[in-house]
């Protein structure tokens, strides 16, 4: 079958909830994608920073390799060795205390915000918890997560969605503040807003919160599935403002590839909220996917992984700075890390597309952002490569 073959198969079997880019992939090596018909393409999106470390790598593919001749899945009624090596891995690499292995993002979510309800319901035993969101924020498509999804047009087809969810804006300390009342038992947001446009939070803004939450005993949800693994310089965006979470969700780049996410919490959390019977997940942390963990840790310490990022994401910077004081379409350019965006001042579909059609893959955060998510292998020199094509697409 050809490429149009392939794509009209698709659009007659697959519910039609993506608009798709025309590209059926045949492989991916190293920062690089090839179609069916063997056209090459620099990668700058990774999967939606899913592909930390690039595409065939042969010790990742080998460990998954050696764990499909051993068992791929064993259920939670038993305990498997990747998810013990993976969970220590985890702790230490995040500073957090008890791990709960997910499917995706937007589980690991949902387990956040069951935790905290949980949580406050101990402490009083009330079922009427609110929880403050972010506007703009984005954390999944499920009930829950998209509950706290400050998008209006994601939610008004499923609403109701869960109650008691109040919005304030992102980098407004005051904002986030006129919204608490004596029911709050959380606030969520993402370390850096993604889908929103690229939005670092504030180190003011994080730690202000972060003091409110310690004043009146609300629980900080930190959203770290796109931002986190190393994305922004650190393990964990939080840790480059050193604002400990109580809840954080982690997922993307924690498998590198393998459907794999997971919710961290502290000792604290974890023993005054869910218990034996309030969560579960028949394919969370099976041994599968956590050799997929496993690894992709091991193999950040051992390629110097965070070292690539600073170096790279610095000159990722400097090189977008420069095509923005170029061009004058571009409004603003943001982001940290391997984590930017160039803000245009009209939607961004006709460049991405062109980038597309010259080999270079991009995606956009909203309308009109396109948004730099590469692997975090990425070079300098593959760095010049993608904003070559970039500044002739402009």
């Amino acid at each position: 079958m050809n490429m149009k073959e392939y794509i009209d198969e698709a659009e007659s079997a697959l519910l039609h909830t993506y608009n798709r880019y025309q590209i059926v992939w045949e492989k991916g090596d190293g920062m690089y994608m090839y179609d069916i018909e063997g056209k090459k393409y620099l990668d700058f999106v990774a999967g939606i920073a899913v592909f930390a470390l690039g595409y065939n790598n042969k010790a990742y593919n080998d460990a998954l390799k050696a764990q499909i001749d051993k068992v791929l899945h064993t259920s939670n009624y038993y305990y498997n060795i990747p998810a013990i090596e993976a969970a220590k891995k985890l702790k230490k690499v995040s500073g957090m205390d008890r791990i709960f292995y997910t499917n995706s993002g937007a589980e690991a979510v949902e387990g956040a915000l069951k935790a905290a309800r949980k949580y406050a319901f101990l402490r009083d035993g009330h079922t009427d918890h609110e929880i403050i969101a972010m506007n703009h924020s984005f954390h999944g498509r499920t009930m829950g997560a998209l509950a706290v999804t400050g998008n209006p047009h994601y939610r008004e087809a499923f609403e109701p969605l869960i109650g008691n969810i109040r919005f304030a804006d992102y980098n407004d300390f005051e904002s986030v503040k006129a919204q608490v009342t004596d029911k709050t038992c959380a606030i969520i947001l993402e370390t850096v807003q993604g889908e929103g446009g690229i939005y670092p939070a504030t180190e003011d803004f994080l730690k202000n919160i972060r003091a409110l939450c310690d004043e009146k005993d609300i629980l900080l949800i930190l959203d770290e599935i796109q931002c986190g693994m190393g994305r922004t310089g650190t393990m964990y965006a939080w840790q480059r403002y050193g604002v400990k979470p109580d809840i954080m969700a982690s997922a993307k780049a924690i498998g590198c590839g393998v459907p794999v996410g997971a919710f961290m919490m502290t000792e604290k959390v974890a023993q005054q909220s869910l218990t034996s019977g309030d969560h579960g997940t028949t394919y969370g942390g099976n041994p599968f996917a956590c050799a997929a963990v496993s690894k992709v840790l091991d193999l950040f310490e051992e390629l110097n992984v965070l070292d690539n990022v600073k170096e790279s994401g610095d000159y990722l910077y400097e090189k977008l700075e420069e095509l923005a004081a170029k061009h004058d379409c571009i409004k603003e350019h943001r982001g940290v890390g391997l984590m930017q965006g160039l803000e245009c001042d009209k939607t961004v579909g006709d460049i991405i597309n062109k980038a597309i059609a010259n080999g270079l893959l991009l995606i956009n955060a909203g309308a009109n952002v396109i948004r730099f998510l590469p692997p975090l292998i990425v070079s300098k020199q593959e760095i010049d490569d993608m904003i070559a094509i970039l500044d002739a697409c402009f």
